[in-house]
């Protein structure tokens, strides 16, 4: 498929989980594909699954690496058109244990990684007049997550900026919207559920179904099904959907 032959589309966090994922499905339709991280190994492993992925190594917590990487993708493969703004972090702490040093590392990853990314990436697709923003929320960022005041919160500002990047450039080609996973299947999540069968002596099984009880269809997403929604929110007809947010939880949050 050549839907998104010419696109140009930045995916950060693009080496593992969700953004791999994303990152193969556009490629599949024609896009050449900008993937970011910090791990220079995972990204190239990606990029060994298609030769329309090209690595540029970028910590989104670090405005002049996000400047300068993403003018280097710029000078390569052109303006951005699509922007997946998926670099993130997932841990928990308990909110009157929280020091606020973590709670810092997770705003800046989070939240401001995804500030910087977006705010480089805006003024091109303003030139072209046809840009796709498209942040990976969660469902923590619609309602509050046990043990994740600060993941929580991070995504529920996540929202609110690409609520505003709509509003802000409404009408000029360019959409913004959130998508809010559940619990998905991915090395995060692998991690989390081994830190959970250590502190609840559970097995490694036991405490995946815990966390895939918090999906309302009891089971953990797949990454494909996020990939899916992104290529949806890309593809033709997709003009009018703009400030929203997709949940993919397998029922209401």
């Amino acid at each position: 498929m050549s839907i998104h032959q010419g696109r140009h589309a930045l995916i950060t966090g693009g080496g593992t989980g969700i953004g791999e994922a994303i990152a193969l499905a556009l490629a599949a339709q024609g896009a050449e594909i900008t993937i970011a991280g910090r791990r220079i190994d995972a990204l190239n492993a990606t990029c060994a699954k298609s030769d329309k992925i090209h690595a540029v190594v970028m910590d989104v917590t670090d405005e002049a690496s996000v400047v300068n990487a993403t003018k280097a993708a710029i000078k390569v493969r052109g303006p951005v058109d699509i922007h997946v703004a998926n670099a993130g972090i997932a841990e928990t702490s308990a909110f009157a244990k929280t020091p606020l040093d973590f709670w810092r590392k997770i705003m800046t990853t989070n939240l401001d990684g995804a500030f910087l990314t977006c705010r480089e990436v805006v003024p091109g697709m303003l030139k072209s007049g046809w840009g796709r923003i498209i942040t990976i929320s969660s469902i923590a960022g619609l309602r509050g997550l046990k043990y994740g005041a600060a993941y929580s919160a991070s995504k529920h500002g996540v929202i609110g900026m690409t609520r505003v990047i709509s509003e802000e450039y409404m009408g000029r080609g360019l959409t913004a919207n959130a998508i809010c996973p559940g619990y998905v299947r991915t090395p995060i999540v692998t991690r989390n559920a081994e830190l959970i069968s250590k502190r609840s002596n559970l097995s490694l099984a036991e405490a995946e179904a815990t966390m895939s009880s918090e999906n309302r269809h009891q089971k953990l997403v797949e990454v494909d099904e996020v990939a899916a929604a992104v290529l949806w929110i890309c593809g033709p007809g997709s003009g009018s959907i703009n400030g929203q947010t997709i949940e993919i939880a397998g029922g209401q949050v």
